[in-house]
C-alpha cells in the first residue's frame, strides 16, 4: 500500500511528461508489488476472523465496500480538476497506510473445521489422523509459489474446479473489459461522459447488490446456487449485449449487475473452505494468480475479434460476434460450476487414509 503512494505523489506534483514517465514506471512497479496482493491478504485477513458458515456473506460485503470505493471513487474525478485529483488520491493512500498500521492488527487463524474439511477430519478422529492432518496444513511451507497451486489443484477436487470457474469467468471478464466500449463507441457511438454513466450504474447495483442482498441469500440458497445463478446471468447479458439493436440497451441490460456480482465472492468464498486457516492467503492467491492470468490471455483474444467483426472484412455481419463468444467463456464457467460438490466427511477420512 506504501508503494500506490509514491506515484500518486509525483502526478500530484507536476504533470510534465518527465514526470509522467516516471509515474508510469513506479506505478508498473507498484503493481508488480500490490495489484493482487492487497486483495488477496484482504480476503485472508477476512478468513481468519469469520466462520466458514459466514464467509460468502463477509466476501460479498468486502467486494461491495470495493464496488463503492470505485463508484466515488469515479464520481470524486468528474467533479474535481484533474490535478487536484491526483492530490487526494495521493492524500487518502496515505491515510489508508496510515489506518491498517494503527487500527488492522495482525491476526491469528482461528482453527475452524468448517474452514478446512480438505486439510483435517472431524474432531472424533484418533490422534494419528490429526497428525497427519496438522501435516497436511503446514505442507505449503515446504513448496515454492508453483507448488502451492499444482498440490491445491491435486488435493482438492473443489478447488481444481473452482480454479476452473475463474479461469473461464475471468477470462471472459477480461474480454468484456477490453471489448465493450470499443463496441459502443464503434456500434452507437458512445462518448466519454456514457462510458462514464454507464460505469456509475453498474457500479452502484454491484455495490448495493453485494453490500444488501448477497448477505440475505447466501444462507438461504448457499454459495455454490449463487454463483451458478450468476454465470447463468452473465452469460445471458452477454448474448443480449451481443444483439443489441439500440443504444438503450446496454443500459437496461445494467440490471443483471445485481447477480453477475455474486461470482467473485462465491469462488473466493468456495476456494477459502478447501485449505487451513494458516493458508488462506497462498489460496487466494493462487486464484490471483489464474485470473490474472486469464486477464492476460483475454485481451489478446477479444481485441481482435472485436476489431474484425466491426470492420469491412468481417466474415459474416455479427457486430457483437465477440460479446457472444465472452458470453460462452461464461457459459462454460456455469457448466463447471454445476459440478462442483461439496466433499462428504467420509470422502474426507478415506483420503487421509489413503495418503497415511
Amino acid at each position: 500500500m506504501t508503494a500506490y503512494i509514491i506515484p500518486l505523489v509525483i502526478m500530484a506534483y507536476s504533470r510534465e511528461t518527465k514526470f509522467f514517465y516516471a509515474y508510469f514506471v513506479l506505478r508498473t512497479l507498484a503493481a508488480m508489488v500490490g495489484e493482487g496482493t492487497i486483495s488477496c491478504l484482504a480476503l485472508a485477513y477476512v478468513a481468519d476472523n469469520v466462520p466458514g458458515t459466514e464467509r460468502v456473506s463477509a466476501f460479498g460485503i468486502l467486494s461491495g465496500v470495493f464496488s463503492a470505493a470505485f463508484v466515488f471513487g469515479t464520481l470524486a474525478a468528474r467533479f474535481i480538476s484533474t490535478a487536484l485529483t491526483f492530490q487526494v488520491a495521493a492524500v487518502v493512500s496515505m491515510v489508508a497506510v496510515v489506518y491498517m498500521r494503527i487500527f488492522l492488527k495482525d491476526s491469528i487463524p482461528v482453527a475452524d473445521e468448517s474452514t478446512r474439511p480438505i486439510l483435517k477430519g472431524s474432531e472424533t478422529d484418533n490422534d494419528q489422523n490429526d497428525s497427519d492432518s496438522m501435516k497436511k496444513i503446514h505442507i505449503f511451507k515446504k513448496i515454492p509459489s508453483i507448488g502451492d497451486l499444482i498440490c491445491l489443484l491435486r488435493s482438492s477436487k473443489i478447488f481444481a474446479q473452482a480454479a476452473v470457474v475463474a479461469f473461464f469467468n475471468n477470462l471472459a471478464e477480461g474480454g468484456l473489459q477490453a471489448s465493450l466500449l470499443y463496441y459502443l463507441k464503434a456500434r452507437f457511438h458512445f462518448n466519454k461522459t456514457q462510458f462514464a454513466d454507464l460505469m456509475l450504474i453498474v457500479g452502484v447495483a454491484g455495490t448495493l447488490s453485494q453490500l444488501l442482498f448477497m448477505p440475505l441469500l447466501a444462507p438461504v440458497l448457499g454459495e455454490e446456487r449463487l454463483l451458478s445463478i450468476g454465470l447463468f446471468v452473465g452469460f445471458s447479458n452477454m448474448f443480449l449485449y451481443s444483439i443489441s439493436w439500440a443504444a438503450w440497451v446496454p443500459y437496461a441490460t445494467t440490471v443483471f449487475t445485481l447477480f453477475v456480482v455474486f461470482v467473485s465472492p462465491c469462488i473466493r468464498s468456495i476456494a477459502s473452505k478447501q485449505v487451513g486457516p494458516l493458508e488462506q492467503g497462498k489460496a487466494q492467491g493462487c486464484l490471483s494468480g489464474i485470473t490474472s492470468f486469464a486477464n492476460i490471455v483475454s485481451p489478446l483474444i477479444f481485441s481482435p475479434l472485436t476489431a474484425l467483426f466491426l470492420s469491412e472484412a468481417a466474415p459474416f455481419p455479427y457486430p457483437g460476434f465477440s460479446l457472444m463468444c465472452i458470453g460462452l467463456a461464461q457459459m462454460i464457467a456455469f457448466v463447471q460450476s454445476l459440478m462442483m460438490r461439496a466433499v462428504p466427511p467420509s470422502t474426507i477420512r478415506e483420503v487421509f487414509s489413503e495418503d497415511a
